[in-house]
C-alpha cells in the first residue's frame, strides 16, 4: 500500500476534515483568514490529521469526533510551522514563500497563536477532559522542545542523545497524540492506547531523522528546500553529530566551525566528511530501527485494512524522497 492508496482509504474521512478546517480558520479578521488559508493550503503531506483518522478507524471507532480531532491536529502543526519559520528566519518552506516573509514576522506570529487558540475552543466542544488533558501537555511538551532546539543551535557539542530528545519533544510528540486520540476514541484499553502512543512517536522520530537525511542528500526541487538548510541555521542534527563522531580531526574541526557560524560557506566541503564517515546512512539506520519499532507497537490491533495502512505509513516515512 502506497501513500495514494492510504489517502484514499481515508478520502472521505479527509475531504470532511478539510471542510472543518476551512469552516474553523474563519474569523472576522481578514488578515487571519488570508495568512491561515495560505499556509494550511501550502502543499503540506497532512500526515498527521490522517494519521487520527487511520488510528481511530483501526481501533473500532465509528462516530464523528476523529474528524474535529484530526483538524486540531493540523492547526496545532501549522501554528508551530508559523512559529518555527519566525524563529528560523526561513523565507522558503515546500518550495513557496513562507508566512512570514509575505506578511512579516508579527503576523505570523499572531495567527500561529489564533491557530492554536481555535484549537482548544474545538477541544472543549468535543467535550472529553482526557482529550484536553493529552493535547495540553503535548502542545506544552512541543514548546519544550523548540526551546531544547533553539539551545542547541550554533552548539557543536550537542550529543545524539539531546538531539533525539529534540526530536521527540518537538516533532513526534504530535504524531503521538495523533495516535494516541485515535485508541482513546475507540475505547481501547490502556495498553492498546499506550502501544498506539508509542507507535506515533516512533513513527514520528523516524519521519523527522529521514527529514535530516533529505536535507544533505535530496534534489531541492523534491523537497522545496535548499541543500543544507539545517547547517545554515547552526542546527547539529544527526548526519553532522555523527560525522564529528567518525571524522578526522580536519572534519571535526570544520564541520563544529560550520555549526558555530552557521550559513552556507562550506556545504560542498562538509557534505563530503558527511558521505565519507558514512553519517547519512548511520541516520537512514536510526529511522529504520524507529520505524521498525513504530510496526512492532501495532501487534495487538485487530486486523483491518486501517491496521495495514499503519503498517505502510511507516515505510512511507522512511522511503520517501521528499
Amino acid at each position: 500500500m502506497d501513500l495514494e492508496q492510504i489517502r484514499q482509504l481515508s478520502a472521505r474521512d479527509m475531504a470532511e476534515v478539510d471542510r472543518v478546517v476551512q469552516e474553523r480558520l474563519r474569523s472576522d479578521v481578514l488578515l487571519i483568514n488570508q495568512l491561515g488559508l495560505y499556509i494550511i493550503n501550502s502543499g503540506g503531506k497532512r500526515l498527521r490529521p490522517l494519521l487520527v483518522l487511520l488510528a481511530a478507524r483501526a481501533c473500532g471507532y465509528a462516530g464523528p469526533h476523529h474528524v474535529p480531532l484530526a483538524a486540531i491536529i493540523e492547526f496545532i502543526h501549522t501554528a508551530t510551522l508559523l512559529h518555527d519559520d519566525v524563529v528560523d528566519a526561513s523565507d522558503l518552506r515546500r518550495g513557496r514563500d513562507t508566512a512570514n516573509a509575505i506578511w512579516g514576522n508579527e503576523a505570523a506570529v499572531l495567527v500561529g497563536d489564533f491557530l492554536y487558540s481555535r484549537s482548544f475552543q474545538m477541544m472543549v466542544e468535543i467535550g472529553s477532559m482526557r482529550i484536553m488533558e493529552i493535547m495540553a501537555q503535548t502542545t506544552n511538551t512541543i514548546a519544550e522542545g523548540e526551546v531544547m532546539q533553539l539551545l542547541n543551535c550554533h552548539d557543536p557539542d550537542t550529543t545524539e542523545a539531546r538531539y533525539l530528545e529534540v526530536i521527540r519533544s518537538k516533532t513526534a510528540k504530535l504524531f503521538e497524540a495523533a495516535a494516541r486520540v485515535g485508541a482513546l476514541l475507540g475505547e481501547q484499553p490502556p495498553q492498546i492506547e499506550t502501544a498506539m502512543a508509542d507507535y506515533g512517536m516512533h513513527l514520528g522520530t523516524a519521519f523527522q531523522l529521514i527529514d535530516d537525511v533529505l536535507d544533505y542528500s535530496a534534489d531541492s526541487t523534491e523537497t522545496g528546500k535548499n541543500i543544507g538548510d539545517d547547517l545554515a541555521e547552526g542546527k547539529p542534527t544527526l548526519p553532522l553529530i555523527h560525522a564529528m563522531r567518525e571524522g578526522t580531526p580536519a572534519q571535526v574541526e570544520l564541520i563544529r566551525q560550520a555549526i558555530e557560524q552557521g550559513g552556507r560557506d562550506h556545504i560542498d566541503a562538509v557534505q563530503a566528511a558527511i558521505e565519507s564517515t558514512g553519517a547519512i546512512a548511520y541516520t537512514a539506520q536510526s529511522a529504520r530501527e524507529a520505524a521498525d519499532k513504530a510496526t512492532q507497537a501495532l501487534e495487538g490491533l485487530p486486523t483491518s485494512q486501517y491496521k495495514d495502512a499503519l503498517y505502510a505509513l511507516a515505510e512511507f516515512a522512511v522511503s520517501r524522497t521528499h
